[in-house]
């Protein structure tokens, strides 16, 4: 791995949480993620399932999990199964974790080969009466049934299992990977450190003339070099127009002078990722216009870090209308928005956030949950909580002038005052401009 190696205290501590909210006669199976096939005989890269990897630390596919809290014997509460290595294994593919390391990584101390799973399960289904099983129940996920190697196990066990009870594991886990532990917000900064980096070194690379993928390309130069897998998710790079595409991953297109570019690109550190997002002039200098609708963004952003972000607060029933109203007031100001509209609007309590007309200029959500996953798990009626690591991102899109604006910063969420991960990454517009033109 190309990163540093995680205490397996952090694992073991992830596994304590998810055993004391496990019934005692049930257990648990958590399976790795599949080696992605692309075409023919190649494949993708491969990334973990973030919830093994947030109780395993193995990083390795065909890796099984099983979890039996209650058992009589300690050492058959936590089973961890790893892939077989060989010597042919070993010339073609590389290095695989042995018995002995992933014992280290873990720290479970029953590390078996995969081939004895099946044996091992049989038995232990025999004095249980409950089995949980893990699948995406990400809100957003669009992933097909029977895809991942956890789904394909669900089907195989309640085929052969017909009489035990089943229970989902995913809302415990969701619970759980809510609220960061300091290792997990250590692992975190780490990737907003690397992040910081990036930019940092495309603010003396961007002028007019180079292309999107150029900018990509610097980035990703600065993300492994510091230790990172690479991005977190797809680029945008979004030059003029292409800002007004939420999820823009083109990339090809000439940045040209008097255009501002959206940057929403960002490092992943250990499976952990960082989040941001920075709006810059090609030419180094915002004109006035663009730094009006700038500074109303960057305001937006700082009064959600400062007083809207608090533990308890509920995100789409309370801080998103909070953070709407200061919208339109900063839209009014710089005349996009009609104020007797918007009263009229305001006088409408039941009407919908998605009807009304500042949306036309800002359209997405403001904050999501960030770890293992760039959009993290979170329960099903999502409160900001003690610990929780989430992005801050507000925007204005005018298609009509040819360009949008979106900043984004990863937070900390504490009740005695939020920590910006990226503190230390340039923001203020001042500031932009003068690292754009060399000056320190």
């Amino acid at each position: 791995m190309k990163y540093e190696e995680i205490p397996s205290d952090m694992f073991i501590k992830n596994r304590a949480r998810l055993a004391v909210s496990l019934p005692e006669n049930s257990l648990a199976v958590l399976h790795s993620a599949d080696l992605p096939w692309r075409s023919a005989d190649g494949t993708m890269p491969f990334i973990q399932d973030s919830d093994l990897f947030y109780l395993t630390g193995i990083d390795q596919e065909e890796t099984i999990l099983l979890l039996c809290p209650g058992h009589p014997d300690p050492g058959l509460r936590e089973v961890l199964f790893v892939r077989e290595t060989s010597d042919l294994i070993a010339i073609w593919e590389g290095h695989k974790v042995t018995l002995e390391e992933a014992t280290k990584i873990s720290g479970i101390r029953n590390v078996q080969w995969t081939t004895e799973f099946d044996a091992v399960f049989r038995r232990m289904a025999r004095i249980k009466d409950t089995i949980f099983l893990n699948h995406n129940e990400h809100a957003r996920s669009g992933s097909p049934v029977n895809f991942t190697l956890d789904d394909r196990f669900r089907q195989s066990c309640q085929g052969r299992y017909p009489d035990h009870r089943y229970a989902r594991l995913a809302p415990l886990l969701h619970r759980l990977r809510i609220e960061k532990s300091a290792e997990e917000i250590a692992l975190t900064q780490r990737a907003c450190d690397i992040t910081g980096k990036g930019f940092a070194r495309i603010l003396g690379f961007v002028r007019p003339g180079v292309r999107e993928y150029e900018i990509e390309a610097e980035l990703l130069h600065e993300f492994v070099r510091h230790g990172s897998r690479g991005f977190a998710y797809q680029p945008i790079i979004a030059s003029g127009a292409n800002a007004n595409v939420l999820h823009y991953i083109t990339n090809d297109q000439v940045c040209q002078d008097g255009d501002l570019i959206l940057l929403d690109v960002a490092a992943e550190y250990a499976n952990y990722n960082s989040d941001l997002t920075r709006t810059i002039p090609v030419n180094g200098k915002f004109t006035p216009r663009q730094r009006a609708v700038y500074e109303a963004v960057l305001r937006i952003l700082r009064l959600c870090i400062e007083k809207l972000i608090v533990p308890g607060k509920h995100f789409k029933k309370e801080f998103h209308p909070e953070m709407a109203r200061a919208l339109e007031e900063e839209l009014i100001a710089l005349g996009l928005l009609d104020a007797e509209v918007v009263a009229a609007e305001r006088a409408q309590e039941d009407l919908p956030e998605e009807k009304r007309a500042y949306r036309k200029y800002m359209m997405h959500g403001v904050s999501h949950s960030l770890g293992i996953d760039v959009h993290d798990v979170t329960p099903a009626e999502a409160v900001f909580v003690e610990n929780m690591i989430v992005t801050v991102e507000p925007g204005i899109y005018l298609p009509e002038e040819g360009f949008g604006i979106r900043l984004e910063n990863d937070i900390l969420v504490r009740q005695s005052g939020n920590i910006d991960l990226m503190a230390s990454i340039p923001i203020e517009p001042d500031e932009i401009e003068a690292l754009m033109a060399g000056i320190s």
